[in-house]
């Protein structure tokens, strides 16, 4: 249907690519998650929202109105599809722990993509395998390309995690929080000296993450 945006994976194992970027990261997406939990305070999943950046957003939605027969719409509706099923070989670059326990995470059946203030927006929520109760604990998680091909940051104000970036509605009563990444100067170093071409080690990225922290104790 389309050529570049419906070829939503994967140079590097990342979730896009740009022949316009020249050296890790090639781009950004603003990140913001919301902790679903249920009337007994148990986490049953992440509602994430992703913006990308606004070149890449550009290029993308510019290229879905020129496909013919077809509307905007309808080429963002298989776009949503086709960037779904491609997290799902990548665990929706996304790590989940509550205390020091990796969480299983479930399929992602309820997504959309979007076009809002000029950028294409992703979102969908991202269960956990086994609901888990919060009281007590604390859960962390990571959103990020293994390949730092993209960067993955909270949403910003004035060059702070914004108070919409992580949000907890219900309960129970939790202390929210974003915390910075602190990469080894050695992975910086890494990371600037790759070309376009060249891929990260694998979870490169990870050191460049930040982390989500929702602690319940």
């Amino acid at each position: 249907m389309c050529r570049r945006a419906c070829q939503a994976l994967v140079l590097g194992g990342s979730l896009f690519a740009s022949q316009w970027a020249l050296a890790h990261p090639h781009g950004w997406i603003d990140i913001s998650v919301r902790i679903i939990t249920n009337e007994e305070g148990v986490a049953t999943g992440l509602h994430q929202t992703w913006r990308m950046d606004p070149f890449y957003s550009l290029v993308i939605l510019e290229e879905l109105q020129q496909v013919p027969g077809a509307s905007l719409e309808q080429g963002l509706d298989q776009l949503g599809g086709e960037i779904r099923d491609n997290l799902a070989a990548q665990h929706y670059f996304t790590e989940v722990r509550i205390g020091d326990e990796l969480q299983a995470l479930g399929d992602v059946t309820e997504y959309t993509a979007l076009e809002r203030d000029g950028r294409l927006t992703f979102m969908f929520i991202l269960p956990l395998t086994t609901p888990q109760p919060l009281s007590g604990q604390v859960l962390e998680y990571q959103v990020f390309d293994p390949t730092y091909y993209i960067e993955m940051v909270h949403e910003e104000e004035g060059g702070t995690p914004s108070p919409q970036a992580l949000i907890l509605n219900g309960e129970p009563d939790c202390t929210l929080s974003v915390l910075p990444a602190d990469p080894d100067p050695e992975k910086v170093l890494q990371a600037s000296l790759l070309d376009a071409d060249e891929e990260g080690e694998p979870g490169l990225g990870r050191h460049f993450a930040e982390t989500g922290r929702v602690d319940c104790r």
